[in-house]
């Protein structure tokens, strides 16, 4: 699997790495346990936001663009609305 980067503000990317020289590990291996880690520890909250947009998406083109985009209907017709597919 090939590594995506990621960008940090300064002030994380240093603590990182003093993170990883302390620890005697690679800058890589401690944010990818800190992401593990805090995915775990907010595990509830997002997966009542994926039950949230779940509940949001009706099967139509305009559901998808509103929750993609973070409109209301009325914002997404202001703009024009969409064309759904026959």
């Amino acid at each position: 699997m090939a590594n995506a980067p990621i960008k940090v503000d300064p002030r994380t990317d240093q603590l990182i790495t003093q993170t990883a020289h302390f620890l005697g590990t690679s800058k890589k291996d401690v944010v990818d346990v800190a992401v593990r880690e805090y995915i775990e520890n907010h595990r509830e909250q997002i997966h009542r936001g994926v039950l949230d947009a779940l509940g949001q998406l009706d099967g139509t083109t305009a559901s998808s663009v509103r929750l993609l985009a973070n409109l209301t209907p009325g914002e997404l017709a202001d703009i024009g609305g969409v064309d759904e597919p026959n």
